[in-house]
């Protein structure tokens, strides 16, 4: 006799958007994803979603707490108890902290794994005494919002689903890989919007356009200028608004006409006649859209390249309109992940020690402090940690620290979720930062090339495994909920746990009174009646009726309330107010090509789901993409195995030809490392041989100089063929 199974609504977490599934579960375990009913959400699921009930089945997952026996990176464990691992990690950061300040604590994190904490990390820092929190998100969307906050008050969301044009800069959303965008961009196309791609390959998303400039990597900011230009010059923007809400504007136009069709056209190599019809065609085509894009943020001119986002929205009149840029904030019927990190709770003088601050201040806490005033003004809280993008230490400075003790020492790492050695630019800094710590605790779902350099490996849930209360990274007001569809195995538990147990044996417990995670949803929810159980039987979607123009009624969340072209903050700070073009370094013989660096393969996310072995199946080896031309001159065959070097490092990839790539551009994956291949210090389970980040440099050449993050959209390479052709 068959027994119905029982359907839990979820949301996955196989990558960072968050698409609201059903798990069905038979007697107590998931035995299947699918797509959830509702016509609005069934296109929303992708292959890492529907695999990774597998993934966490996986006989390698971790699922008891390792202390390390021998020496670092020795792959010498030994199973303890969590208690025991908790007591001595508890025992091993108080002596860091008594010699060194609580300042030496640093921690790494990802965005799902701040989200489902409910901002329990960052309250346990702020109360100790910390600001050293590092995430990726310095290079992914969390440094786009702490931009966009300084030009109008927050990170604005696109409206697909009313919106007349859309932009993509770099950004290719595909069907497995940023799943309800690419959905949300095909429905816009089909009831008419037009797509602009601006993208040096020929995408997928560039042959589905209406207008394709293959612009050169890295020159984001100077085709927007010229963009500019033609608008301001031919009077395609809205000028009232601009009259009303802006400010800097004469500056910024005297900024803009430095850069006439001719020489945007020499720095991107794009006809100008093209440039101009894609201006014309987003300022004329009525509220129009131009989503975060990955590609913008990891460039050398990233800041002024995201205030010229900013500005194109601004001026033409896309924000906060229907089917233009929607500044959301907060949802006035829950309680903020923001207020719950207790960023009020840091002293102002450990703020000040926040790592680069001093140098790359946007999103640290020097840098965002003007914005305190503003924000309580306009959306009812002194904090805004919109996709935990701001307040953030920068991290190129913060393993800089841990490896040298400039400006102070670093000791302790707390690593959650999150790969962080392949994670971030200049991977060999980070293994030498590492190896210097007197304490490294991970929490993982596999034995990762991070977590084998640790001292505690503690086995976390997965988001089939535990509650969850969604709100956009703080980005949307719209509350979305997950429900436990089953217990973790073995002795996985929650990020949430390991934080609470943590600050109770650190004296920290009076600001963690909520026993679980769900004690604490319930208190985020009380203006809503409901506890979490209810709440989450209630809804599987909770959002307040949709406002537009509110700056007409509140001005903007800014230091002058209005539009910011010209920047106060960054002019106070000692940077040019105004966007500008930065030319690239001198070329060097050594490296004649180019190097994209992230490409995202569909089947995994970051460094995640290469033990899944159906994904792996797809995409079982690293693949170097490189014009048939490129490959011809450089003597390399299909399918060869070959060194791509920087003036970083070397890392080996297979090459694949391909002629959608413009000649001279080769493109590189992200995150790449082989569970299978033996672990510890001498190969790190194949990061050494394949990992990006140890080609990727991050000295002054390469960082943006506001926010300190490095250029990987246009590096300096060379290739080069192996005597022997071997993974």
């Amino acid at each position: 006799m068959s027994t119905a199974l029982e359907e839990k609504t979820v949301l996955c977490a196989s990558c960072d958007i968050a698409c609201q599934l059903r798990a069905e579960v038979d007697r107590g375990r998931v035995v299947r994803v699918k797509a959830h009913p509702n016509p609005l959400l069934r296109d929303n699921i992708c292959m890492k979603g529907i695999y990774a009930p597998k993934g966490f089945a996986h006989p390698d997952r971790l699922v008891h707490p390792l202390r390390r026996k021998g020496a670092r990176g020795s792959g010498e464990w030994e199973r303890v108890s969590w208690d025991d691992a908790m007591g001595e990690i508890a025992e091993r950061l108080r002596a860091v902290v008594d010699e060194h300040g609580p300042e030496a604590l640093a921690v790494s994190t990802s965005q799902w794994n701040t989200s489902t904490e409910s901002g329990a990390g960052r309250r346990f820092l702020n109360h100790l005494g910390s600001p050293n929190w590092i995430s990726g998100v310095a290079l992914c969307a969390g440094n786009t919002a702490a931009v966009n906050r300084m030009v109008y008050g927050w990170f604005p969301f696109p409206d697909f689903t009313g919106t007349h044009c859309i932009v993509l800069f770099g950004h290719n959303p595909r069907r497995h890989s940023w799943t309800p965008i690419y959905n949300g961009i095909r429905k816009a196309q089909q009831r008419g919007a037009k797509l602009i791609v601006l993208d040096p390959r020929r995408s997928e998303s560039a042959e589905r356009a209406d207008l394709w400039l293959p612009l050169r990597p890295g020159s984001d900011a100077a085709m927007c200028l010229g963009w500019l230009n033609v608008i301001l010059r031919e009077g395609l923007y809205d000028a009232e608004f601009v009259r009303e809400w802006t400010v800097g504007f004469e500056a910024f136009a005297d900024r803009v006409s430095e850069f006439p069709l001719e020489r945007v056209a020499e720095i991107t190599g794009c006809e100008a006649g093209r440039i101009a019809e894609a201006a014309r065609l987003y300022a004329t085509a009525g509220p129009s859209v131009i989503p975060w894009t990955p590609i913008t943020d990891q460039q050398r001119n990233s800041t002024s390249a995201i205030r010229l986002h900013a500005a194109l929205r601004a001026i033409c009149g896309y924000l906060d309109v229907p089917g233009g840029e929607l500044l959301n904030g907060f949802n006035p019927d829950v309680v903020p992940e923001t207020a719950i990190e207790a960023h009020d709770r840091l002293p102002r003088e450990q703020k000040d020690k926040q790592l680069g601050s001093d140098r790359h201040p946007v999103f640290t806490y020097r840098g965002t402090a003007p914005l305190a005033e503003p924000t309580k003004r306009v959306w009812g809280h002194e904090y805004a940690n919109i996709v935990m993008g701001s307040y953030m230490a920068n991290p190129s400075a913060t393993f800089r620290a841990m490896a040298d003790g400039v400006p102070y020492p670093v000791k302790a790492f707390i690593v959650l979720g999150n790969n962080a050695l392949l994670s971030y630019a200049n991977m060999k800094l980070i293994h030498r930062a590492m190896l210097n710590q007197d304490l490294i605790v991970v929490h993982e779902h596999m034995m990762t090339p991070t977590a084998q350099l640790a001292d505690f490996v503690l086995p976390g849930d997965s988001w089939l495994e535990r509650p969850h209360m969604m709100d956009g990274f703080g980005w949307s007001n719209v509350i979305r909920v997950s429900r436990k569809a089953m217990e973790p195995p073995g002795e996985c538990r929650g990020v949430y746990e390991f934080w609470r147990d943590l600050a109770h044996r650190m004296g920290l417990g009076e600001a963690f009174p909520w026993r679980t995670v769900e004690e604490l949803y319930t208190q985020r929810l009380r203006a809503t009646g409901m506890d979490w159980e209810t709440f989450a039987r209630t809804y599987e979607i909770f959002l307040p009726k949709p406002a537009y123009r509110k700056y007409e009624q509140t001005g903007f969340a800014t230091p002058s309330g209005r539009v910011e072209l010209s920047s106060s903050i960054l002019r106070d700070l000692g940077f040019d107010p105004l966007p500008y073009w930065r030319e690239a370094p001198p070329a060097d013989p050594r490296f004649p090509l180019e190097l994209f660096m992230g490409v995202r393969e569909d089947e995994f996310f970051q460094t995640g789901q290469r033990f899944i072995p159906e994904l792996r199946a797809r995409k079982p080896e690293p693949q170097c993409y490189l014009h048939p031309a490129d490959a011809a001159e450089w003597r390399v065959s299909e399918g060869e195995w070959i060194d791509v070097e920087t003036r970083a490092g070397r890392v080996r990839l297979q090459a694949t030809l391909r002629d959608d790539m413009p000649k001279g551009l080769i493109r590189v994956p992200h995150g790449w490392w082989k569970p299978e291949a033996p672990q510890g210090e001498g190969e790190l389970s194949g990061a050494w041989a394949h990992a990006d980040a140890q080609i990727c440099p991050d000295d002054d050449d390469f960082l943006d100089r506001e926010q300190g993050i490095p250029h990987f959209k246009g590096v300096p390479a060379a290739i080069h063929k192996l005597e022997e052709a071997r993974a």
